[in-house]
């Protein structure tokens, strides 16, 4: 059976990050069903650590109305393939430019979510992310990390 899209850069973002930590990316699309509106696709994308949702789109990006800050045509008009093609272009990013690397599309700081979780990242380039950083999930993933580094 031909493996789908999502599951391939998924299993290959999963091979870059740190196994040591309980990270999980997900992806899923819920059905839509409407009378009046048709028919779509609801994308959600979420990041978890251990039981934790550290990032949640489109609901962390949400504003009055439901919309999303990025796209206020949701769901018809949403970022789910931005975002795809944001994870994949991390992907495709050779280690030595991971960390200086501007990813110009990351309208929802994901990038710096993944490269604290990027196994490739060590212990002296976490604590400098450390000093700099006021978000929080990066800062709770890159805790675990070091937590982990230390044992």
């Amino acid at each position: 059976m031909k493996s789908k899209p999502w599951s391939k850069l998924q299993k290959q973002i999963y091979n870059l990050i740190s196994s040591e930590i309980d990270f999980q990316l997900h992806c899923s699309a819920y059905p839509m069903r409407s009378m009046w509106h048709g028919s779509t696709d609801l994308p959600r994308y979420w990041i978890t650590l251990g039981k934790s949702i550290l990032w949640d789109y489109p609901k962390d990006f949400a504003v009055k109305g439901g919309s999303t800050v990025q796209n206020q045509g949701y769901p018809y008009c949403n970022d789910a393939s931005e975002i795809s093609e944001l994870l994949r272009e991390y992907v495709d990013t050779p280690k030595d430019e991971v960390l200086s690397r501007t990813f110009a599309n990351d309208k929802w700081g994901l990038v710096d979510i993944l490269r604290v979780a990027d196994r490739r990242i060590g212990k002296r380039q976490l604590m400098e992310m450390q000093k700099v950083t006021k978000n929080q999930a990066v800062l709770r993933i890159i805790s675990a990390r070091l937590k982990q580094l230390e044992c």
